[in-house]
């Protein structure tokens, strides 16, 4: 048993830590405050408060909301550019995973030469290694999905190659200060909810049954189970129930430590591939659709079973005794939680792609299909892709 733990965030939790970020020591004098395209910043009144707190810091700001649900490399440079021309020396991340990972990767290109593909480390990347430190975050979540806030790393888009990549830069790229207000999360719509808490819930399952996981990831991810068992299906059926949002909350950010601490499988490569054919598919909701074949897959190679035992358990069937009780849990939440019908061709994947899905997750997911405990071939992959589609 051998592992680093590196994880260099102050990590603020709790209802109303929002409006401490005035209080805090910044990393620079000016901001560039980025967000998504959308209007729920506005709505649920995150973006007033880190405006606020950011004049009480004494801290100039500018903002920039173009970030997509699945960032795109264009939109990286294009933030990276602004933040060049307005004399940015930090970031401020207010939104949900994309925009989290997103800031990431302009923090990374705001001070490096050439395009994001150029540091890019699978696939159609370049695989340079910056050679600049990119500029200070600060991640202020308003969803509860991806762990981004506490971890190194981030995904991007590439439209024109159809890749969905994992980002790191040098050493991992994170935050200096997290904030994570489940109070801004409230207004979260059920769909919505359940997508990212099953995002956050694979994190933590993938980052139990890899094939190298360490005492402190299997510590974090079965507890971060645990809290999704606690409040995502709450959290569905009652947006404004706090405490629910609590677990759900805590469930995703324990899911992004587990992530600095050891690897994910070959699902996440997977789903990549899937939103990389549709721009516009949530993440979560490409997860949800894969995980049953995918998981019954590797339970019937006869990988992990004890594993799977436990997680059934952390997921409230505190009688399991067989992996496939995992697989009934699993199931059960995605009913609990109104996801359950989900299909891929209605969101524009047609059976006849999965061949192109599976080439696409293998090329540009490699090191992911390296963590499986099984190793999967290439008729694998495609046979759980024909077992999800619907």
């Amino acid at each position: 048993m051998k592992f680093t733990q590196f994880s260099p965030v102050k990590l603020i939790f709790g209802s109303g830590s929002l409006d401490q970020l005035g209080f805090e020591p910044l990393p620079g004098k000016k901001a560039l405050l980025l967000t998504s395209r959308g209007t729920s910043h506005m709505t649920n009144g995150s973006f007033g408060r880190t405006q606020s707190g950011l004049e009480r810091a004494g801290v100039e700001w500018t903002h920039l909301g173009v970030i997509e649900a699945n960032p795109l490399s264009t939109t990286v440079m294009k933030a990276a550019a602004h933040a060049k021309a307005e004399g940015c020396d930090f970031i401020v991340a207010l939104g949900g995973g994309s925009v989290m990972d997103c800031a990431k990767a302009v923090a990374v290109m705001a001070t490096n030469p050439g395009d994001l593909w150029d540091y890019v480390q699978q696939g159609t990347g370049k695989r340079r290694i910056p050679e600049v430190p990119p500029l200070p975050i600060v991640a202020i979540t308003t969803t509860a999905g991806t762990g981004s806030e506490v971890d190194g790393g981030g995904v991007i888009t590439n439209a024109e190659a159809r890749e969905k990549q994992p980002f790191s830069g040098k050493g991992g790229i994170y935050p200096v200060l997290a904030i994570v207000d489940p109070e801004l999360m409230l207004t979260v719509p059920p769909l919505f909810t359940a997508y990212q808490g099953f995002d956050a819930l694979f994190h933590a399952v993938e980052g139990y049954v890899t094939k190298r996981p360490t005492w402190l990831s299997d510590m974090y991810a079965l507890e971060s189970v645990r809290h999704i068992a606690k409040g995502l299906a709450r959290a569905v059926r009652n947006g404004s129930d706090l405490e629910a949002r609590e677990h759900v909350a805590m469930a995703n950010t324990l899911s992004g430590y587990v992530m600095t601490m050891t690897r994910l499988t070959s699902q996440h490569a997977m789903e990549h591939a899937l939103s990389a054919f549709e721009q516009d598919l949530p993440h979560g909701a490409g997860l949800i659709m894969l995980s049953l074949a995918y998981f019954d897959h590797m339970i019937k190679t006869g990988a992990r079973s004890e594993r799977f035992v436990e997680l059934a358990r952390a997921l409230g069937r505190t009688d399991a005794v067989h992996p496939t009780d995992f697989l009934r849990a699993l199931h059960d939440l995605q009913r609990e939680c109104g996801v359950d019908g989900l299909k891929m061709s209605d969101w524009g994947i047609k059976r006849e792609d999965i061949p192109a899905l599976a080439e696409n997750a293998r090329f540009t997911g490699a090191a992911a299909f390296e963590n499986d405990p099984v190793a999967l071939t290439f008729e694998d992959t495609v046979s759980i892709y024909e077992a999800a589609w619907r």
